[in-house]
């Protein structure tokens, strides 16, 4: 039986940057400093008007097949995860397979998660490969969630940033991804919603739960989520621990998804975690959704603080609602 690993990962961030002192000069009324601190977020990357979800997908795949060598025929199977795709339909994965030259008898799909979306990805993967249905898997992560905010959206515009993250995940022939837990609770599916954004229009649409002060399509009810994360992550904890067999001694970081400096910090008080095992990697990109995690990822394999052998819980949660997690033993030598 073969095993997922996390092989390299290659990002792409728009170059036009939103940072907070231009944002304070755009709109002196509104209170930058104490966002900024609430946040942990000072800048975000802001797609073009003309640049979607398979651009930013083309980009980071590219770059990673030029950084670390890659075959483009060598991929058996493509997966994208994106909550805000060019089109409803045609698949995207398809779209950005064309783009890429990538070989034409390949798998490839979109699936719509947001924050728990890169874990969910792993979990996919893991699943093909276990099953012998592929062996070099591309996953994709690509969110451009500010082509549904209005720029007078204080609450939004200060969060949320666009990019996209590739990910090689090679067949081994050791276990290092997982086991996976996963919650989800679609009531609280009006909490972080894109209205008008599908099939469903107007008066059919979900109503928001909370005052909804801005004409985003986007709504994001915070401490709600705030809520579901509390909620959720320490049952999930106790049972990937119990499954996998490993104590949280064993444990180097803890990986999540990068939301808010204060969702982060709410979660890890929560848990106990200690701050020096939670690292962050969101003030200048900001919460890129599904993007942050393999983010963080390929900052703290350049920065020299994730190593292999090292071991982390991957923490994804969020729209939905949705919870995900898996252990990760790192195995990628980036000096090879």
């Amino acid at each position: 039986m073969k095993f997922a690993q996390i092989g390299p990962i290659s990002s792409y961030l728009p170059s036009t940057v939103l940072n907070n002192d231009q944002l304070r000069e755009q709109y002196p009324q509104w209170n930058i400093d104490a966002i900024e601190e609430k946040t942990g977020i000072f800048a975000r990357h802001i797609a073009e008007k003309d640049e979607f979800v398979s651009d930013m997908a083309v980009a980071c795949a590219e770059k990673l097949f030029s950084e670390h060598n890659i075959d483009k025929n060598s991929i058996d199977y493509l997966l994208l995860c994106t909550q805000t795709p060019d089109y409803n339909l045609p698949t995207t994965a398809c779209i950005v397979q064309d783009r890429l030259g990538l070989p034409k008898r390949i798998g490839a799909l979109d699936f719509n998660l947001g924050c728990s979306g890169y874990v969910v990805g792993l979990s996919l993967a893991q699943g093909l490969i276990a099953a012998g249905i592929a062996s070099r898997i591309l996953l994709i992560t690509s969110e451009c969630y500010t082509k549904y905010i209005d720029e007078e959206d204080r609450s939004l515009r200060t969060i949320f940033g666009d990019g996209a993250t590739a990910t090689l995940i090679e067949a081994g022939d050791e276990p290092s991804v997982g086991p996976f837990v996963f919650s989800c609770d679609g009531s609280g599916a009006d909490l972080l919603v894109a209205l008008d954004s599908g099939a469903r229009r107007g008066e059919q649409c979900l109503k928001p739960k909370g005052r909804k002060r801005w004409k985003s399509q986007l709504f994001m009810n915070g401490p709600e989520l705030i809520t579901f994360a509390a909620d959720n992550i320490p049952g999930l904890t106790r049972d990937l621990l119990t499954k996998s067999g490993v104590s949280s001694d064993d444990i180097d970081y803890y990986l999540l998804h990068q939301a808010t400096l204060k969702m982060i910090d709410d979660v890890s008080f929560l848990m106990s975690w200690p701050k020096e095992k939670v690292p962050l990697y969101l003030r200048d990109v900001g919460n890129t959704v599904s993007c942050t995690i393999p983010l963080l990822i390929e900052h703290m394999r350049n920065n020299g603080t994730m190593t292999p052998g090292k071991q982390s819980l991957l923490v994804g949660f969020g729209v939905g609602l949705s919870a995900s997690m898996c252990v990760w033993k790192e195995t990628f030598n980036k000096e090879n």
